[in-house]
């Protein structure tokens, strides 16, 4: 398995315009979004990178809702990826739209978006499988130059273990367009159903939903305590001695008045 750390610069797309199919892209990710839109709650949604700044999320409960990029014309903010400027847990949902592929550094972006994002906020990842129909196309030489076949791909296993690992609990993942084809959608469509769970394993697009969850490291101990337990035939015991002494301390001192 190779590095997720890439040693070369990776051309990033800021625009689907840039993608072979980029248009029937957005549209199928833009279909699922619209789906989990209405269950995203908070006050402040991120979407990172020009392909997810051109996604539209006006279903979604939260209103405010910043595009961070450099290039794209739809972007509000304009900033570094490994250093957003947010505070710490300030962000209540995240969208990066295949900008895991095109990163050199994956692990260091995800946990800054793992910085900002508040407990139990949400991240929706969509990305290129490798063990796919796109993924082969990379071994074509005319073809690994150029977009997207340039960018790195991660499985949906290899992001998830990552997420595993800063805490995130995967809720839903979708893969999906097992035959990248556009034309003649509803049969390709048609077949990719009828192959079922064994040809979703090979979609060339992954569609995660992931929450934040914060576990306390120490443990919290409770406010009450148990309470001693009676026990009667003990406090007649210690009675019994008490008097026996008394009646013992006596004696004594009766004999020594007969001395």
């Amino acid at each position: 398995m190779k590095p997720a750390r890439s040693k070369r610069k990776l051309e990033q797309p800021h625009t689907w315009s840039q993608l072979k199919n980029g248009q029937w892209v957005s549209e199928s990710i833009q279909m699922r979004l619209d789906e989990w839109s209405p269950k995203l709650f908070g006050y402040h949604m991120l979407k990172l990178g020009g392909l997810s700044c051109e996604l539209a999320s006006s279903q979604c409960n939260i209103q405010h809702q910043v595009h961070l990029d450099m290039h794209n014309p739809a972007h509000t903010v304009i900033a570094d990826y490994y250093d957003l400027p947010f505070l710490e847990k300030s962000i209540d949902a995240v969208i990066l739209s295949h900008q895991l592929d095109f990163c050199h550094d994956p692990h260091r972006l995800l946990r800054e978006v793992d910085r900002v994002l508040i407990d139990d906020g949400s991240l929706i990842i969509t990305g290129f499988n490798p063990v796919s129909w796109m993924g082969a196309e990379r071994l074509l030489p005319w073809k690994k130059n150029s977009l997207p076949w340039s960018g790195r791909m991660f499985t949906p296993t290899r992001v998830k273990d990552w997420l595993g690992l800063l805490n995130y609990q995967v809720v839903s993942c979708d893969q999906y367009a097992t035959f990248p084809i556009h034309r003649y959608r509803t049969l390709w469509t048609w077949l990719e159903n009828s192959l079922g769970s064994v040809g979703a394993r090979f979609g060339c697009l992954y569609f995660i939903v992931a929450r934040k969850r914060t576990y306390p490291l120490q443990p919290i101990k409770p406010h009450w305590r148990f309470k001693r337990r009676f026990y009667p035939v003990g406090v007649n015991f210690k009675v019994q001695d008490r008097v026996n002494y008394h009646a013992q301390e006596e004696h004594l001192m009766a004999k020594s008045y007969e001395a």
